[in-house]
C-alpha cells in the first residue's frame, strides 16, 4: 500500500530508534514543518533538539522540506546537519540527492514525516522504511489544507478495512 506507513508514532519522540538501528537504518530524513518544527515557528523546542543531536551518535540526519531553502538552512545550521530544501516530495529527486552524496542503500534510509500523501508515499515510491508521525500543530502550508483533504479520505478507508486507525500508534 503506497500510503501506509511502516511505523506511526504519535511524535518524533516516541519513535524506537533502537529498533530501526537493529534493522539496519543509517540514515533518518525528516520531515521540517509540522513534524520537527512548528510551521509559524523559527526556531525548534529544546526537546527536539536533544534528541536529534543525541540520534546523529547513531545515524545521520538530514532535513527534507518542500519549503524554501532559507527556511529550512535555517534549522539545518541549528541542528548542525545536511537539508534538501524545495524537495518537491512525493518525487524521488530529494531522497536521490541524499542518497548519492551518502551512499546509502534505499533500505538504510528511513523517511519520518507527518504528512502521508508527501512524506510516506514519496517514501515508499523510493523503497525507503517509512514512519508517520502525528502533526505537530493544526496550522498548515495552504497547499496542505489539499493534502490533509487527501489524506483523510485515505485514513476513512484504511479505518473502515482495519488497516490504520488515526491515534492507534504501531511499530
Amino acid at each position: 500500500m503506497k500510503f501506509y506507513p511502516n511505523m506511526y508514532q504519535k511524535r518524533i519522540q516516541d519513535i524506537n530508534y533502537k529498533k530501526l538501528k537493529k534493522l539496519g537504518i543509517k540514515c533518518l530524513v525528516f520531515d521540517l514543518d509540522n513534524t520537527i518544527a512548528l510551521i509559524d515557528q523559527h526556531i525548534i523546542t529544546d526537546e527536539v533538539k536533544k534528541l536529534l543531536v543525541s540520534l546523529k551518535k547513531d545515524f545521520q540526519i538530514v532535513i527534507i522540506s518542500n519549503n524554501v531553502t532559507s527556511r529550512v538552512k535555517t534549522y539545518a545550521e541549528y541542528l548542525e546537519c545536511d537539508f534538501v530544501a524545495n524537495a518537491l516530495k512525493p518525487l524521488s529527486r530529494g531522497y536521490r540527492k541524499i542518497r548519492k552524496k551518502y551512499g546509502f542503500q534505499k533500505q538504510e534510509m528511513c523517511m519520518i514525516g507527518d504528512q502521508l500523501v508527501t512524506d510516506i508515499y514519496g517514501g515508499n515510491r523510493y523503497g525507503m522504511f517509512t514512519i508517520l508521525v502525528d502533526p505537530l500543530g493544526n496550522k498548515d502550508l495552504k497547499i496542505t489544507s489539499l493534502n490533509r483533504l487527501i489524506e483523510g479520505k485515505i485514513l476513512k478507508r484504511y479505518a473502515k478495512n482495519s488497516i490504520m486507525k488515526k491515534g492507534e500508534y504501531y511499530e
